[in-house]
C-alpha cells in the first residue's frame, strides 16, 4: 500500500508528507480492480483481530508492528486511525470499512474513483452477480430481471 514516514522519527510533518508514496494507483494499474481488492482484503486479514473478525485499535498496533514493521504506534494513534474509518461507530473496522478507508486515503485512487467503481461493478455484472453491497467479499447472484438469457 503506501509508505508514510513517521514524524516521530525526527522529521517534521511536512517532511513526512513529502516522503509519503501512494502505491495504490500503481497496484491498481498492475493488478486491476479485482486484484487490488484482493490485496486490500489480505491486508485487512493481517491487521484484524481473529476473534472479532475486525481491526481493533489493539490489533492494528500488533499487526502494524509485526507485519508492517511500524513499531511504536501509541494507543491514541491506533484509536484515531480506527475512528477515521469506523463508519458504523462500533469501535472497529470491518473489511469493507478498511477497504473504503484505504481508497479514501489514496489521492491517486480518489482521482479516478468513479472509473474504478464503474469497472468493479461491470466486472461483477459480467460474472452475472450483484455488486457486493454488504462487504462480505462475495456477491449475490443477479436477480432474474438482470440476468442475460
Amino acid at each position: 500500500m503506501a509508505a508514510p514516514a513517521s514524524p516521530r522519527a525526527g522529521g517534521s510533518e511536512a517532511a513526512a508528507a513529502e516522503a509519503y508514496e501512494d502505491l495504490l494507483p500503481v497496484m491498481g494499474e498492475r493488478l486491476g480492480t479485482a486484484g487490488l481488492l484482493a490485496e486490500l482484503r489480505a491486508g485487512f486479514r493481517l491487521l484484524a483481530d481473529p476473534a472479532r473478525g475486525a481491526i481493533t485499535a489493539e490489533s492494528l498496533r500488533r499487526g502494524a508492528a509485526a507485519a508492517l514493521g511500524v513499531a511504536g504506534m501509541t494507543p491514541a494513534e491506533a484509536d484515531a486511525m480506527v475512528r477515521e474509518g469506523d463508519a458504523d461507530a462500533d469501535g472497529a473496522l470491518s473489511e469493507a470499512e478498511f477497504c473504503v478507508l484505504m481508497v479514501r486515503l489514496s489521492p491517486g485512487i480518489m482521482a479516478d474513483a468513479e472509473a474504478w467503481l464503474e469497472e468493479a461493478i461491470a466486472e461483477e455484472l459480467a460474472r452475472g452477480e450483484e455488486p457486493d453491497a454488504g462487504g462480505s467479499g462475495t456477491a449475490a447472484p443477479a436477480p432474474a430481471s438482470r440476468r442475460s438469457v
